[in-house]
């Protein structure tokens, strides 16, 4: 009689334990949209980007797994498709990670590639932040590309299941950070409408 009288074990800590992380809600949104191709255009105006102004632009959420999200990022420059960049995201021990494959038409890889970072702190359920890592600074160093060793990287999307969503990718650096320069790059898509899917990014057939 005792023990059928005894309060309930509190499972409340567990429960909290369980609960999905800012990081999980962020994968599980982006996950939501694979297989799905959306169109996109340039949103921000620094005249480095001159070339983008106008451009067609896919983002294709082409492969998915419990692990890795890569994100081919065509746009179409000059009537032609460049075919070159795909976003992966990675899960790590520690948060996300967040790599540019840049390859040529012949799928072999650019002197400049797999360079991105790793979230540095929980971040948001529809928006994370990827400062430039130690292995992309040594790279921008030997390429040349000083002015990138402060680049940080931010990735928003609103889950499938919202209604009115929006993919947005953006790279930004200031001289408050350190950089020679501010520097911004901003490409936001519509994820109320699948556009068709393009062919595979280069290397990735």
């Amino acid at each position: 009689m005792t023990a059928a009288c005894s309060a309930p074990a509190d499972n409340s800590a567990d429960a909290a334990d369980a609960s999905p992380s800012a990081q999980d809600e962020f994968w599980a949104a982006l996950s939501s949209h694979c297989g799905n191709a959306y169109s996109g255009q340039l949103v921000s105006e620094d005249a480095a980007d001159a070339d983008f102004v106008g451009a067609k632009m896919v983002m294709h959420v082409r492969e998915c797994s419990d692990e890795q999200i890569a994100v081919p990022f065509h746009v179409a420059i000059g009537g032609e498709w460049d075919r070159s960049r795909t976003w992966v995201f990675t899960r790590t021990e520690d948060g996300l990670r967040l790599k540019h494959d840049h390859r040529h038409e012949d799928g072999t890889s650019d002197a400049v590639t797999m360079y991105g970072g790793d979230t540095a702190d929980a971040g948001t359920a529809t928006s994370q932040d990827f400062p430039v890592d130690a292995d992309s600074i040594a790279l921008f160093e030997r390429e040349g590309l000083t002015a990138s060793v402060t680049n940080i990287w931010t990735v928003a999307v609103d889950p499938a299941e919202s209604g009115d969503g929006t993919f947005a990718y953006q790279l930004k650096r200031t001289v408050e950070g350190g950089a020679p320069e501010d520097r911004f790059f901003r490409v936001e898509f519509d994820l109320n409408e699948t556009a068709e899917a393009p062919p595979p990014a280069w290397g990735w057939e």
